[in-house]
């Protein structure tokens, strides 16, 4: 047990000597956890969308639309020209820009009730924009129906647009008897008095609007917890992230021990194999329990993010550790040089880290690839972390991942002790 001990203190001393590994295991993790975290904070001002409108219809109502899209308080509106919001879209500095033509709100009331071709409003976009494209075209639906439908009930374009149908339709241009009797009704109605506004005035006419609204609630099983915290997945994603970098130069280090005939000399001692292989694997385990936890207390005094369970963060980093020491073991194990081994360890890594969520959470994923992310040993741990943190769950819900991240810390760690005890040198 005196060899054991003095294994692993030598192992620790040496990590936490080197200062490189310290900045790249430790300090890396949590400045770009940190710009993730307020990339996706969702704050109002990185939330709203950056649109450029040209506004070309100088009319009432299509004044009416400009206004009601800077009112939006999804959208950040500039008012700009045609050439000046082509420009800013190819240089990216606004994602989507409206072109509103001269006269389209006449227009768009005019094809309301009687056929014929429909204004064509121009929507310039970023290509790398193409889901805002959707967003804003929605928005902008909504801004439209209610203006021009205002206008066609109650405003003087919608009396002479209908005035102008009526016409058509007793000169016989459009025979359609249905129709005449529907805008005939839209008459009598535009004929009454308008209602009487708050200020004594003619009120305002009210378009179609949604028939009804959303009352938004996020759950969460931690009552302590306000809504989504960004900071707790990034920060759970770059710390497995880079403490699997730190399992794998502790993996290449030992094959670069085994060729530089340390490990014989440690071998010519009254040490054995599987203690040397055990000393490795408790101090992986030991560094990389605490790199995890230094990098949370990080998240939670500087970032607001809430350890919803201390016994299930805990357990959870516990058993990453584990598993992050059999992945370095396991390329000990079967890498054949250093160099060799260095560049299928990363691609290794990465691949784990890309589908395991850590860079973006696994819901984007299509269906199956998330089925599929199920034998990715990574998926378990931000699972894990997850749950103990900005879900608000304890440790029963965390056991799972826990179960999950030893089993494979135990498949890697049989694997590379075979390979170990039928190649020792």
């Amino acid at each position: 047990m005196n060899a054991f001990f003095a294994l692993v203190r030598k192992d620790l001393i040496l990590y936490v000597s080197d200062r490189r590994a310290l900045l790249m295991h430790l300090v890396l993790p949590i400045v770009i956890a940190a710009f993730f975290g307020s990339v996706f904070g969702g704050s109002a001002k990185n939330g709203a969308i950056d649109v450029a409108l040209v506004q070309q219809d100088a009319s009432e109502a299509g004044r009416r639309i400009g206004a009601g899209l800077q009112a939006d308080p999804n959208l950040h509106v500039t008012v700009m020209d045609r050439a000046q919001a082509e420009q800013a879209v190819r240089k990216g500095s606004q994602a989507v820009a409206v072109v509103l033509p001269a006269g389209f709100a006449e227009a768009a009331g005019s094809t309301m009730f009687t056929p014929g071709p429909k204004p064509v409003m121009e929507l310039l976009y970023d290509p790398s924009q193409t889901a805002v494209l959707a967003m804003v075209k929605g928005m902008l639906t909504q801004q439209v129906m209610s203006v021009v439908s205002a206008e066609m009930f109650g405003g003087p374009m919608g009396r002479k647009l209908t005035e102008r149908s009526l016409q058509q339709l007793d000169a016989g241009s459009i025979a359609d008897p249905a129709l005449r009797d529907m805008l005939a009704a839209v008459r009598t109605f535009q004929a009454q008095p308008q209602q009487t506004g708050a200020n004594g005035g003619e009120a305002a006419p009210h378009g179609l609007s949604m028939p009804f609204t959303t009352r938004d609630q996020g759950l969460s099983n931690a009552p302590a917890l306000q809504g989504y915290n960004p900071y707790a997945h990034a920060f759970s994603g770059m710390g497995v992230q880079f403490i699997l970098f730190m399992g794998m130069n502790m993996g290449i280090a030992m094959l670069a021990a085994r060729r530089d005939g340390i490990w014989n000399r440690l071998l010519a001692a009254p040490v054995s194999l599987a203690l040397v292989v055990l000393a490795r694997a408790v101090s992986a385990t030991i560094i990389a329990f605490c790199l995890l936890c230094i990098v949370f207390a990080v998240a939670v005094l500087a970032f607001g993010v809430t350890v919803s369970s201390v016994p299930g963060f805990l357990g959870v980093a516990l058993c990453f550790g584990a598993l992050t020491a059999g992945f370095g073991l396991l390329i000990a194990a079967f890498g054949k040089t250093p160099e060799a081994a260095r560049g299928i360890a990363m691609f290794a890594t990465l691949i784990m880290v890309m589908l395991g969520g850590a860079w973006v959470p696994t819901f984007v994923f299509p269906a199956w690839v998330q089925q599929a992310t199920m034998v990715v040993p990574t998926r378990w741990a931000i699972t894990g972390l997850d749950a103990v943190t900005w879900r608000g769950l304890g440790l029963p819900e965390a056991m799972p991942a826990m179960a999950a991240l030893l089993g494979f810390a135990a498949l890697f760690m049989a694997l590379a002790i075979w390979r170990f005890q039928k190649a020792p040198a």
